[in-house]
């Protein structure tokens, strides 16, 4: 291992591995305009994209004038859960390069997100891919700070026992992208035309070295 350019990959989960971020934030739109915040689906992407909901407590309570409480937070990560498992596919072209990137790297690579570990097992049990995660599952939720702090990718890079500049790290938001660079990893940045992802000049601008729209590129890409 010594020879490659990294020695482990540090993956996200929404955006990245599964293509679920339209799904979570349509139903975070219902919701919010049941409390009076009435939000087309493409404004609340870009308020809401790649951050934990209970951290954007204040903008909530002041567009809603209302409480973000403990219930109302279990009720949407129900009715999320019960969207994500009826609609969630992976992103295209993922199974076979996260197979590659796990044989090549003999399995030192982690799913690092910043959601919680009930979202993050459902969506990679959905979708087929928990076999290559399966143990090297890490949660903001669990650590001290979630993105864009680093501590997430610091515990994922720390139980595979390696160095987190010799990390890879692939995201897709600028929140995500900001706490790999700050984690001291090398930062790939997805971005495909789809809605549900950061623009390229965004992922460049919070320190993302290489931007690809593809994940049949990224193999390939982590090697050059």
């Amino acid at each position: 291992m010594t020879s490659r350019r990294f020695e482990a990959v540090l993956f996200d989960c929404d955006g990245v591995l599964v293509d679920s971020e339209s799904i979570t934030l349509s139903v975070l739109r219902d919701m919010l305009e049941e409390q009076g915040w009435k939000l087309s689906l493409l404004e609340c992407m870009a308020l809401f994209i790649g951050k934990m909901v209970k951290d954007e407590a204040a903008i909530i309570e002041a567009r809603t004038g209302k409480p973000l409480t403990e219930e109302w937070l279990a009720r949407f990560r129900q009715r999320r859960n019960e969207a994500l498992e009826r609609d969630l596919v992976a992103i295209r072209n993922i199974h076979a390069a996260v197979e590659s990137i796990h044989e090549r790297y003999e399995g030192r690579i982690a799913c690092a997100s910043g959601a919680d570990r009930g979202k993050i097992e459902l969506q990679l049990r959905k979708v087929g891919l928990m076999k290559y995660f399966d143990g090297r599952i890490f949660s903001g939720v669990e650590q001290p700070r979630s993105k864009p702090a680093p501590d997430v990718y610091l515990a994922a890079a720390s139980a595979l026992s390696v160095e987190p500049a010799r990390c890879a790290v692939v995201e897709d938001t600028r929140t995500g992208v900001t706490a790999g660079v700050a984690a001291g990893a090398t930062v790939f940045g997805y971005s495909p035309p789809e809605a549900g992802h950061d623009a390229p000049e965004v992922l460049r601008r919070a320190g993302a070295v290489r931007i690809f729209t593809d994940m049949a590129e990224l193999p390939a890409l982590l090697e050059s």
